[in-house]
């Protein structure tokens, strides 16, 4: 595989959920490269890192931020890339403030949008997205659904087992 998803977030106090998108990015065997970029008070930083981001081998962008919650749209407004937005859970709004303001990007500037705090979920959709033509990894997020069906499966024997009369 040679494209590579970037994860960016806007602070440091933003790496927790971001971890989560890393932690599955390497799950699936993808090359990560992790940025701290604020759309607000580094925005130029963020024009030349979307600027370029296709070029210097990126597949996909992933961005955390919370409260005014740009950095996915301002990364998105530099690139044909496609954009994952992390909205991260805030004190003032738990999070609606964050996630609002990525999903209501201007028609033409689309930013995909996880659920508020869900790196994890980031992470695997930016392996379905560069999943698309790359058989080895179609197979490894197959395996992942098919043992995620498992537990599941598994779980539900115990609670049967538990309630049976």
């Amino acid at each position: 595989m040679n494209k590579k998803v970037a994860v960016i977030m806007g602070s440091d106090s933003d790496l927790p959920v971001m971890q989560e998108a890393v932690d599955k990015l390497r799950f699936f065997d993808i090359p990560v490269e992790v940025r701290v970029i604020s759309a607000h008070r580094t925005p130029r930083a963020a024009e030349e890192f979307a600027s370029h981001a296709a070029e210097n081998g990126f597949g996909v962008i992933i961005a955390g931020a919370g409260k005014a919650a740009h950095l996915g749209g301002v990364l998105a407004a530099y690139t044909t890339l496609p954009v994952i937005g992390v909205p991260i859970k805030t004190s003032m709004m738990g999070g609606l403030d964050s996630l609002l303001s990525m999903v209501q990007m201007p028609s033409g500037i689309p930013v995909a949008t996880v659920g508020v705090n869900a790196g994890a979920n980031a992470g695997i959709l930016a392996a379905q997205l560069l999943a698309v033509g790359d058989e080895a990894l179609t197979a490894k997020l197959t395996a992942f659904k098919e043992e995620m069906a498992a537990s599941v499966a598994a779980k539900d024997e115990k609670v049967r087992a538990q309630f049976q009369d």
